[in-house]
């Protein structure tokens, strides 16, 4: 495949809606054994949980289970801000120098906030592009996004040293890629521990690579990821295409590749999701990757992510601000331990470093306040949330026909692609169904329209004839429209908060 032209970003870029290989902000930490980038991991036990009953730990989003494991620098970082009542907030973040990337971590890790940083790769070093990263680099090109393999674990062992100076600053590196070989290598050599993706996630949406080539690969990068004890992995399967995938699909998605990292190894992982649009159908759908990852992650640590709205974003300050809060206070009311976040500058330009801080700032401040405000105490993990969507029935069912089609998980997947049992809405890549469509039903919720081969209900409203390309773009501008709408029509923030 050949690789992307680099679009040209400043020293502050940061990633938009599109593939997390554009730009972005993150933090990595080093595994046990690291160079001094970080502070020592924690060994956890089963010793640790306050009871037998499969109940999730008080210090962190798991279940713990009999054995063994060691958190390593980002695992421990979400697991204390657990126990502290604390969200973490995160930024997209990449920059192609390490002046310009140090620039990046060290404002992020004194942010008012409880933090991890990132460092997000470009698009050459996410196809496997790295000559053409290191001629870019030697050129002086703008890259969008951190050259990791070009640069070199000791570079990159010298740059987070440099930031975290020995203290507790984790760094997860995020990068897009299908066959991230190559990637996990160098991060690994270079003192960090966490990443994320996905042998679906990070196929589908970002490359034409076959699903079994991803599965392969991924399969192998996962067994080198877990030969280093403390290495934590994120899925990306709850944020696919960013948006109008019913949140069933994206819960199962999540859970069945932390079913696959856990099978090659893993004993850190952490399940995503990306805001929708519906509050209550996101509650839902967060409740159930709570439930479903304990039933099938038992006896390894995992917490849950949120990403906020990854799609069209307003373009009034005031509905972006109150976007962005929107998510934080969901992560707050459902127990998230973590959360991406994006920018008021999204919809205008490439936001800034001082505008990714703001953002986290912002982010840190709804969510406590929510949780201030009892919100967390009525809708905590394991509380009754009323099934009106049927987020969980729909996920378990996808979860269960994957895994009975075979023995092997990532057998099961492929297979999975094939029959069109998991098919991902207006995704155009060869090996998806594309049989499935969605719509946004009168409540605000995602439903479907069309659901080809899977086992899922189908809804279809009064009248409905078949999609029209209005009724798509209608359907894209949806959240940006409602918070926009609202945002005129009160007297919020006119600028950009300079706190």
């Amino acid at each position: 495949m050949t690789a992307p032209t680099p679009t040209p970003r400043t020293a502050a870029a940061a990633e938009t809606s599109g593939p997390p290989g554009v730009s972005s902000t993150s933090s990595a930490s080093g595994p046990p054994g690291g160079s001094g980038v970080s502070t020592t991991p924690a060994t956890f036990t089963a010793s640790t949980a306050s009871s037998a009953s499969a109940a999730p730990c008080a210090c962190h989003g798991g279940v713990v289970g009999s054995g063994q494991y060691e958190l390593g620098v980002f695992a421990s970082a979400v697991a204390r801000a657990r126990a502290e009542g604390e969200l973490v907030v995160q930024p997209r973040m990449g920059m192609a120098t390490t002046t310009e990337m140090a620039l990046g971590l060290e404002a992020v890790k004194h942010a008012r906030a409880r933090v991890v940083g990132t460092i997000t790769l470009d698009s050459y070093t996410r196809v496997g592009d790295h000559d053409s990263a290191r001629s870019a680099l030697a050129a002086g090109a703008d890259l969008n996004g951190y050259p990791l393999v070009a640069h070199g674990p000791d570079v990159t062992r010298a740059l987070v040293g440099r930031v975290a100076q020995g203290g507790d600053f984790a760094v997860q590196i995020r990068h897009g890629s299908a066959k991230p070989y190559d990637i996990i290598a160098t991060l690994l050599d270079a003192g960090l521990d966490a990443t994320e993706g996905g042998p679906i996630s990070y196929c589908l949406p970002y490359s034409r690579t076959p699903i079994a080539e991803s599965v392969d690969a991924w399969a192998r990068s996962c067994d080198l990821l877990a030969s280093r004890p403390g290495t934590h992995l994120e899925s990306f399967g709850g944020c696919m295409l960013g948006q109008l995938c019913p949140p069933g699909l994206l819960v199962a998605l999540s859970v069945l590749e932390c079913i696959f990292f856990r099978r090659h190894g893993l004993t850190s992982v952490s399940l995503s999701y990306a805001q929708q649009t519906s509050r209550a159908q996101d509650v839902e759908a967060l409740h159930a990757l709570r439930t479903l990852a304990a039933e099938h992650l038992d006896g390894i640590d995992w917490h849950v992510v949120l990403y906020s709205y990854m799609g069209v974003f307003p373009r009034t300050v005031g509905g972006a601000l109150e976007l962005l809060r929107d998510s934080a206070r969901l992560a707050a009311l459902t127990g998230t331990e973590r959360m991406i976040v994006k920018t008021p500058a999204e919809a205008h330009r490439i936001p800034t470093i001082a505008d990714n801080i703001t953002a986290l700032e912002e982010a840190a401040r709804a969510a406590r306040e929510a949780t201030a405000t009892g919100g967390p105490a009525q809708q905590r993990v394991g509380a009754a949330v009323e099934e009106e969507f049927g987020v969980l029935a729909e996920a378990r069912t996808l979860v269960e026909a994957v895994l009975g089609l075979h023995p092997d998980i990532g057998q099961a997947l492929i297979l999975a692609f094939e029959r069109g049992i998991l098919d991902v809405p207006y995704c155009l890549h060869a090996d998806n169904a594309q049989s499935a469509r969605s719509f946004i039903d009168a409540r605000g919720s995602l439903q479907w329209l069309r659901a080809g081969a899977m086992p899922v209900t189908t809804t279809r409203p009064a009248g409905e004839t078949g999609l029209r390309a209005e009724d798509l773009l209608r359907m894209l501008g949806h959240v940006q429209d409602h918070y926009d709408r609202a945002a005129l029509t009160t007297t919020g923030p006119t600028a950009l908060p300079t706190h």
